[in-house]
């Protein structure tokens, strides 16, 4: 196990043993639809607890379901998240537009920062159900709304 998988599974299994309920992140620049989504731990990581994460974080663990004709809208993560597949296929253009396909059993791995703006569809016909791990700086939204890059525009 590499320290990096180790650090994740870690975190993961802190957040298990703290369940809470958060509400759900906005989007606004480019809407959502058919998006549902269900805290099942979180926790914050105060800083200098960990010497990898010295500002501290919070962690969550989200399980995200995507209808058919579903999207997430546009957004970006202002950290590296981590998904699972656990049902369905997601289509996940990034900046650049060219998606990319995700089918159960895959894992996803978004880096953080505006210039990874990125949407998640459902061009399928079963909802896709995604366990998403989120380490993110304090005090900053899980997600980010943004505009459509310009290859995605009509």
């Amino acid at each position: 196990m590499t320290f990096r998988t180790a650090t994740i599974t870690a975190l993961a299994a802190a957040t298990l043993l703290t369940p809470g309920l958060l509400g759900p992140a906005l989007a606004n620049a480019t809407p959502s639809s058919g998006i549902s989504a269900v805290t099942l731990a979180h926790t914050d990581i105060p800083a200098g607890l960990l010497p990898f994460i010295p500002q501290g974080a919070h962690v969550e663990v989200r399980e995200i379901t995507i209808a058919p004709g579903g999207t997430t809208g546009w957004h970006y993560h202002d950290a590296q998240i981590y998904g699972f597949v656990r049902q369905g296929t997601l289509t996940h253009p990034g900046a650049d537009c060219k998606p990319v396909v995700y089918r159960a059993g895959q894992i996803i791995e978004e880096p953080g920062g505006k210039v990874n703006t990125h949407e998640g569809t459902n061009l399928g016909t079963v909802p896709v159900i995604l366990d998403v791990l989120y380490v993110m700086p304090p005090g900053k939204p899980l997600s980010e709304d943004a505009d459509a890059p310009a290859c995605a525009q009509p």
